[in-house]
């Protein structure tokens, strides 16, 4: 029970279940966006624009991220096996939710219709909403049991936990495109996909003996766990959540501004820490970090639509084919990996490996160029997320579950408030860029968003234009040159990495700490 590498059979089982429930999460989100996103589905059934599809697919986003945080604050009294439920139920009340709004407009006409559309809008947002508690719910309990279990190796094990995200992405991303002629009939199908792994895991985890987290084991009391993400890391964390919440209920920056600073200031007071540097550092690298990938994701289909078309792809392939590489890598290669390079030197390759794939697939034209350039991409954005997990968990132990899942909480949050606007941004500097001044000047308009202003195209003057089949065809292809700037946010993580490295060099070689703050795993590399 005490070798790593000997767990027992009921350990193992209980890793299998945390496996298969964050593949659940990963299920909801590839069934979600093409309910939202595919004309014939969701928009169809519920008379959805494109700003109101995509509010409900954002509704499933931002409650996962809050929920990562806030659950951590509590999962130590409540207990894993209840987070664990309590996600159970999000996904039970998310179907619950889906097929009512579905009985709402079968069958209604008219100005009835128009009625029925928009109370069952109401059911799909809350629904999507609890959906993301329950996905961020399992998240919160997932990466502490696994890191308390295997205490010895948690970056290896989390890389392999973590393998079931993207292994979900493909698995569910290839049955939802199966099914997508059933879906056109029933999109229902897409529902009750998600229920499959979601029965699993519940049946595998119910009985299961979830172990003490290390945190609470070693006696590590409550206060000392909030003292090591520290009011610093709170105001990061409350910051994002209060400017969220800000952005979702229409909140003042006034309003906003006050619940940050009184949050800040009463976890402060309270804990009696400002946080450890060390976490604060890992904080800030989350926000690129989780931009290069999770942002990069989010946006690459739409990116190469041009290049990927052209070649007689779908664009989605895109993402599953790097999603497929992800899972190989951190299923079957990630204990080599980390033991032959260190976590930090990991992360450094990783940085290197996705510039340059970032910057050669901006150009990239036909479908093996393509390929080779995603590639390197997939295997540079493969360990960013479950190796930085490992990295907390290993040099700030007294934070148990708070510091490991408060973390990933941020790098999503970011992803949504800041990283994903900026790709977008990005996008359209990048049209900006291509197109003649004449051309541009016709089409774009003045916007703003959290960051300033910026020019975008206007749909509505494009296709107004004689030649706007033209003109699309052209911002397609312009699109794909934003890969290139995407380049700055892996750039960024390779400086903080090396900043990492040379600070692990000089105290003699990257340690994991235990709970004591003793040194317990030795790299000096």
């Amino acid at each position: 029970m005490t070798n790593e590498n000997n767990k027992s059979s009921a350990d193992m089982f209980l890793f299998w279940g945390c496996f298969i429930a964050l593949i659940t999460t990963a299920f909801a989100f590839i069934t979600r966006a093409f309910l939202v996103n595919t004309p014939d589905l969701w928009p169809a059934a519920f008379g959805l624009d494109a700003v109101q599809s995509q509010e409900l697919f954002g509704a499933g986003i931002w409650p996962f991220a809050i929920s990562i945080i806030i659950f951590s604050l509590i999962i130590d009294n409540v207990g894993y096996k209840t987070a664990m439920i309590f996600s159970f139920v999000c996904y039970t009340l998310y179907a619950i939710l889906a097929f009512m709004a579905h009985g709402i407009v079968s069958g209604a006409e008219g100005q009835a219709l128009e009625a029925a559309q928009l109370k069952a809008y109401n059911y799909l947002y809350g629904g999507s909403v609890i959906l993301g508690l329950g996905n961020g719910t399992v998240e919160a309990f997932i990466n502490p049991v696994v890191a308390t279990m295997f205490k010895k190796e948690k970056t290896k094990w989390l890389n392999i936990l973590h393998a079931g995200w993207p292994g979900g992405l493909v698995l569910g991303g290839l049955l939802t495109i199966l099914l997508g002629a059933q879906a056109a009939n029933d999109w229902r199908i897409l529902i009750y996909l998600i229920a499959i792994p979601a029965v699993v895991f519940l049946i595998m985890l119910l009985k299961a003996n979830f172990p003490v987290n290390e945190r609470v084991a070693a006696g590590t009391s409550y206060k000392e766990m909030l003292g090591e993400f520290g009011a610093i890391g709170a105001l990061i964390a409350t910051g994002l959540i209060f400017g969220q919440l800000g952005q979702v209920f229409g909140w003042s920056s006034t309003v906003t501004l006050a619940l940050i600073a009184l949050a800040t200031i009463a976890y402060g007071i309270y804990c009696q820490s400002i946080g450890r540097p060390i976490l604060i550092f890992l904080c800030l690298i989350m926000m690129p970090l989780a931009t290069t990938e999770l942002g990069t994701d989010g946006a690459i289909t739409g990116i190469m639509e041009e290049p990927m078309t052209a070649a007689g792809w779908h664009p989605l392939w895109v993402l599953i084919y790097t999603s497929a590489i992800m899972a190989v890598l951190r299923f079957w290669f990630a204990g080599p990996i980390v033991e032959k390079l260190t976590p930090i030197g990991l992360l450094i390759v990783s940085a290197v490996l996705a510039i340059i794939g970032l910057f050669f697939l901006s150009t990239a034209q036909g479908i093996a160029m393509i390929f080779i350039f995603a590639t390197l991409y997939a295997f540079g954005k493969t360990f960013f997320w479950p190796t930085m997990l490992g990295v907390v968990s290993e040099q700030c132990p007294k934070g148990g579950a708070l510091t490991l899942n408060a973390i990933a909480g941020i790098g999503m949050l970011t992803v949504g408030i800041v990283g994903g606007p900026m790709i977008g941004k990005m996008q359209e500097d990048s049209v900006a860029k291509t197109l003649s001044k004449e051309s541009y000047d016709k089409i774009s308009v003045e916007s703003s968003y959290l960051l300033g202003e910026y020019t975008a195209v206007d749909p509505k003057k494009v296709n107004a234009l004689e030649d706007k089949d033209k003109i699309n065809e052209e911002i397609k292809v312009a699109k794909q040159g934003a890969l290139a700037n995407i380049t700055i946010f892996p750039i960024v993580m390779l400086i903080c990495y090396i900043v990492l490295f040379i600070y692990f060099k000089g105290r003699g070689g990257y340690k994991t700490v235990d709970i004591d703050g003793a040194s317990d795993r030795e790299a000096a590399h």
